[in-house]
């Protein structure tokens, strides 16, 4: 297993590319693009980072700081008790909402994430593996990590599609991870017999703008939408 764990039951580069291929290459309702995906620790450093695809620009060049961000801010943002994904952040952010100005408050580390040899991006030597990148990305794409014993134990964040999709893509691939004990979380969707989770939510009314629940994210085209809200039931979250 030494190959596929990095440190603190989190991912290497190697396994989180694979996950990252499998989930990518499923249907997430999105453009079907490649993807960028970075884990990070409790403590916000870079463990893994990978992308999809075969050659460095075959994925948005800019999706892997967005990757880094969105990974730091789905850790930063839960708790032992409490998840909190990125997806959910959009409505709280909104002028008026509950988290209104959170994304100006922990800024990208720019010596972290544009140093080293972009050669390099997204292999074991990347630049910003033990680095911390910051950041707080309030879009579709960031999970924080549970490990069986019901402890955060870090951030995956996604990026390369529309925001939902980086969504889907992410929750299947933390699912295959098995890094999913997720213990509630602010989706207002409820599944008898199981708490609430951190996944999105789309409860945002077209004619007002506004979210019911607070947490709300935009729709995106395609089938994501639809994809996003079969996930609870299609790659449950796991109970202790």
């Amino acid at each position: 297993m030494g190959f596929l764990v990095a440190k603190n039951g989190l991912p290497t580069c190697k396994r989180l590319r694979e996950v990252l291929r499998e989930a990518q290459q499923s249907d997430n309702g999105g453009l079907g693009f490649h993807m960028w995906g970075t884990v990070v620790d409790r403590n916000g450093v870079v463990v893994a980072i990978a992308h999809t695809g075969k050659h460095l620009g075959d994925q948005w060049p800019g999706s892997r700081i967005i990757s880094a961000q969105k990974a730091n801010a789905a850790n930063s943002l839960s708790l032992d008790t409490f998840a909190l994904s990125t997806a959910n952040l959009y409505s709280a952010v909104q002028p008026g909402g509950t988290l209104f100005g959170l994304e100006d408050t922990n800024p990208v580390n720019p010596q972290a994430v544009y140093g080293g040899d972009p050669e390099e991006y997204g292999t074991s030597s990347d630049f910003l593996i033990g680095r911390r990148p910051g950041g707080i990305n309030v879009f579709g794409g960031g999970l924080a990590l549970y490990a069986a014993d019901g402890r955060v134990i870090g951030g995956l964040g996604v990026s390369g599609d529309y925001s939902c999709a980086d969504h889907n893509i992410a929750w299947k691939a933390r699912h295959m991870l098995e890094l999913d004990y997720v213990p509630s979380g602010v989706d207002p969707i409820v599944i008898p017999g199981k708490p609430n989770d951190d996944n999105i939510v789309y409860d945002i009314d077209p004619k007002t703008g506004r979210s019911a629940s607070g947490w709300g994210h935009p729709v995106c085209p395609g089938k994501t939408k639809e994809i996003g809200l079969a996930l609870p039931a299609q790659h449950p979250i796991r109970r202790r």
